[in-house]
């Protein structure tokens, strides 16, 4: 018998990646959202995560940019 999950499809690159795994770790065990691991930079996740984690790398690219002093 097949089990079917409705998730999403996350390509990224190994950084990135890195971080949404730790971004799961850091969920307590209900609330994890990553199904499972295709490989370093593929991950299948629950659907209806995909804002927050938008949110949490656009949060992310937010700190770690360099804004030229004037």
């Amino acid at each position: 018998m097949v089990n079917a999950i409705k998730g999403l499809f996350i390509s990224c690159d190994v950084p990135m990646a890195q971080f949404i795994v730790n971004l799961n770790a850091s969920m307590p065990a209900s609330e994890q959202f990553i199904v499972h691991m295709l490989d370093p930079t593929h991950m299948f996740v629950h659907p209806h995560v995909a804002e927050m984690i938008r949110s949490k790398i656009a949060e992310f690219r937010d700190q770690n940019s360099y804004e030229k002093p004037q």
